[in-house]
């Protein structure tokens, strides 16, 4: 009998506090309260429905990740002396060997003359971004991003309450005379970009324009940022250095990362910059997460040491020119004749930009998916909230046959908008 009073009395105080808890207010943090959910990360609970046709994500394609490599690097560092070492703690600075072969690395975008006080290991390039934030970043300061940007640089910039400011951008990058007028006029800390195949728009800034941005870091004394994913996957064109090549005052802060050309999931990657500021980045990623994934750090570094990299690109490379002329073709077939593209010569995103009468933001994007066909509104990727006429396409990731579908699918909903806009 107790036994049945005492569990009504458990039942009724955990109802009691079911009810006190669907009336709970919390009181999240200035910084997070007014964050939302970065579009794109919010767009894969879509996209885990296999009859999705996605042009959404920024996925490297399936059958181009190295499995039999990484399984065969991954028993051999197990069954090594060296595998207790690889599974336990290591230093936030990163794992030797894979520092290492970093230095190598990044020689293949001009960056010489570096030592290990320079070199940091990250987990994933977004992580350095993050980082080089935490470490310049008070409330209230300003930063310049082309106009569009990355979408998670503007969620990282809101997370550390600073002001993203949108620079003028073309085909032929960012515009360099109205970066120095908002120089000027808004005292920023830092300017971030990504020079080489861009996301979202996978335009490319020449070799002028780079050598004149580090100037403009140096006399200007600000932190240029940049972002470096996609330097290796070129399928026209001639190979660029990095704008940190020209640095010659520290004012440039390298980061780049393995997800687009080894494998996103093992989330690693490389910052380069003065060694007072990788110092600062260390000690930010100390409270972040201690260090990257040792065992990911020797994967990678073997696979660089072993030379599979250049034979994995020259495989692969082909194969996403091809999706690249496919899905652009394509465009060129099915898409409204008011529709502007470009041709990127590498990278995995192709921008498309409609009169601004048509909102590819909310129907048309809702059509599409009903439709089983993804893609991000350019809107997101813009500081001003602008851009809702704009598109980016990612080819990467889906079948030649499914980029023809999916695209004869978005143009008949798109002709469908302009014909009645046109009508009106």
């Amino acid at each position: 009998m107790l036994e049945n009073e005492n569990k009504n009395t458990n039942d009724e105080y955990i109802n009691n506090c079911e009810k006190a808890c669907q009336h709970t207010s919390y009181s999240f943090s200035d910084r997070c309260k007014n964050l939302e959910g970065n579009a794109i990360r919010e767009i894969f609970k879509l996209l885990a429905q296999p009859d999705i046709i996605s042009f959404a994500g920024g996925m490297p394609a399936g059958d181009t990740l190295p499995k039999t490599d990484i399984k065969t690097i991954i028993a051999e560092l197990l069954s090594s002396d060296k595998a207790v070492s690889l599974l336990q703690y290591g230093a936030t600075e990163g794992y030797l060997p894979y520092l290492l072969s970093g230095i190598e690395y990044v020689k293949r975008v001009g960056i010489n003359n570096i030592s290990l006080d320079h070199i940091l290991g990250i987990s994933g390039g977004q992580q350095g971004i993050d980082l080089a934030c935490k470490a310049f970043l008070n409330k209230g300061d300003k930063v310049l991003v082309e106009n569009p940007t990355y979408i998670a640089v503007l969620h990282i910039l809101k997370t550390y309450e600073a002001t993203a400011i949108p620079v003028k951008s073309s085909d032929a990058g960012i515009d360099l005379v109205d970066l120095e007028q908002k120089i000027i006029e808004h005292n920023p800390k830092m300017l971030y970009l990504v020079p080489t195949f861009s996301n979202p728009t996978g335009r490319t800034i020449d070799l002028e324009k780079r050598k004149a941005l580090a100037v403009l870091a140096s006399k200007y004394n600000i932190i240029i940022l940049e972002d470096n994913p996609y330097a290796e996957l070129r399928y026209d064109g001639t190979a660029l250095p990095a704008i940190k090549h020209f640095d010659k005052t520290g004012n440039i802060v390298y980061i780049t990362s393995f997800s687009k050309t080894i494998s996103p999931g093992m989330r690693i990657g490389l910052a380069v910059a003065d060694p007072l500021i990788i110092r600062k980045l260390t000690i930010g990623k100390q409270a972040t997460d201690v260090h990257t994934s040792t065992l990911s750090q020797a994967v990678v570094s073997e696979y660089l040491n072993r030379g599979l990299l250049s034979p994995s690109l020259e495989k692969n490379i082909p194969m996403y020119r091809k999706k690249r002329d496919v899905m652009l073709s394509a465009i060129e077939q099915h898409f409204p004749k008011c529709a502007e593209f470009n041709k990127p010569q590498g990278g995995l995103f192709i921008w498309v930009t409609l009169p601004e009468s048509i909102d590819v933001s909310n129907k048309i994007f809702t059509q599409a998916i009903s439709r089983r066909v993804a893609y991000v509104s350019g809107d997101a990727f813009h500081a001003d909230g602008s851009g809702k006429n704009t598109l980016r396409l990612n080819f990467s990731n889906a079948t030649e046959d499914n980029i023809k579908k999916g695209i004869a699918v978005l143009g008949d909903i798109l002709k469908e908008h302009t014909a009645v806009i046109s009508r009106m």
